[in-house]
C-alpha cells in the first residue's frame, strides 16, 4: 500500500534561481516529476526564457499577479504550458505559484 507524503512548504529551504525568484521543491517522484512552490518578488524577472521540455508545466497562481512576458494572471489562475512552449516568468507586484511538472 502506498503511503501519503506531506510537507509544510515553510519547512522546505528556498533555493534562489535568479535574483528575487526562489523555488521550494515540495515533492519529487521516481521519474523526476516535481511539485514546486515558486516565489517571485515584486519587479523580479526570470533571466532568459523558461522553455518547457521534456514535458509540460502546470501552474496555479496562489497569490499576487504572475506575468509570463505576455499577459497577467491574477491569483486563482491556472496555466497549462504545453511541451515546447516558453515564457519569461516575472511579476510587478510579486506572486507565489504552485507549479507541477508531471513528466519531470
Amino acid at each position: 500500500m502506498n503511503s501519503i507524503e506531506w510537507i509544510n512548504a515553510q519547512d522546505v529551504p528556498a533555493r534562489e534561481l535568479f535574483k528575487g525568484i526562489r523555488a521550494r521543491t515540495l515533492w519529487q517522484g521516481e521519474k523526476n516529476q516535481r511539485a514546486v512552490l515558486l516565489e517571485i518578488d515584486p519587479g523580479a524577472c526570470w533571466d532568459g526564457i523558461d522553455f518547457h521540455d521534456p514535458g509540460p508545466e502546470e501552474a496555479f497562481v496562489v497569490s499576487g499577479v504572475f506575468n509570463d512576458g505576455t499577459r497577467d494572471y491574477p491569483a486563482g489562475s491556472f496555466i497549462h504550458n504545453p511541451v515546447g512552449s516558453s515564457h519569461v516568468p516575472q511579476s510587478q507586484t510579486g506572486c507565489t505559484l504552485f507549479v507541477f511538472y508531471p513528466e519531470g
